[in-house]
């Protein structure tokens, strides 16, 4: 039997017949409608997603077969969390908190892509992926997480099944990303008015001291680019990029 595959990555129930899926399809002379219906069913749960999706069709018969991967766990616990995007400053800016019953949900459904040999291990390989997302698990930073991991705490609930949350959960992790949020526009104001105001003592000078000097008190690269943007003193991309060289030099 003659087969021939076909692997694309598509918006989770959103295949369409355009590019990338129906022009690789065309020439294998299946029914691209039939299998876009296919893709679509399968992939409705990971909408706002990509999905890695493998189609294998058989030369004689046009008879196809549909294996549908994972998003990446970023994706997943993305998804989990309800935000748009990971934190820009994971080490200084939470944004979302996951329950441990989200985190086991994620492991499993990313079982053989992960390196753990038991459901624990591919449990705390999540929450180090949370923790470059700035994203807690229980309330508790990610290494804090891993330990009571460790400790067995979350023992009960590994051993439950139980992976998805009511309504009422659901309501409280919504709070506490709203005041998350909250706290980061705190932040993210007092560095901005502390940028503005060296820029009023620093005025007339040249870009790099500047950049230098706000990046000695403290305030993020992003929020730098941003004040010498608005001040014009950024006018191209490369500039941005090298605004603040000693913020690189440390990480």
């Amino acid at each position: 039997m003659a087969t021939e595959s076909v692997e694309v990555l598509i918006d989770g129930g959103k295949a369409t017949a355009a590019p990338p899926l129906g022009p690789a399809l065309g020439p294998l002379g299946v029914n691209i409608g039939q299998v876009v219906a296919e893709i679509n069913k399968k992939t409705d749960a990971y909408k706002g997603m990509q999905v890695p999706v493998k189609v294998t069709v058989d030369r004689e018969t046009r008879a196809f077969t549909i294996e549908i991967g994972t998003p990446p766990a970023a994706s997943l616990i993305i998804k989990e969390a309800g935000i748009k995007k990971a934190s820009s400053h994971p080490k200084n800016e939470l944004v979302a908190d996951l329950r441990i019953e989200q985190v086991i949900k994620v492991a499993k459904m990313k079982e053989d892509a992960l390196l753990g040999t038991d459901l624990k291990s591919r449990i705390k390989e999540i929450i180090g992926t949370c923790r470059s997302m700035g994203i807690m698990v229980q309330g508790m930073k990610a290494e804090e997480a891993i330990k009571a991991v460790n400790e067995g705490k979350f023992d009960k609930q590994i051993l439950s099944g139980k992976t998805e949350l009511s309504a009422e959960e659901l309501k409280e992790l919504d709070e506490e990303k709203k005041k998350l949020a909250a706290e980061i526009e705190k932040r993210h104001t007092k560095f901005t008015d502390m940028g503005r105001a060296i820029l009023k003592e620093m005025a007339g000078k040249e870009k790099n001291p500047i950049a230098a000097k706000m990046e000695e008190v403290g305030i993020p690269k992003d929020i730098i680019n941003k004040l010498l943007e608005e001040a014009g003193l950024l006018t191209k991309e490369a500039d941005k990029k090298g605004a603040a060289p000693a913020a690189a030099k440390k990480k």
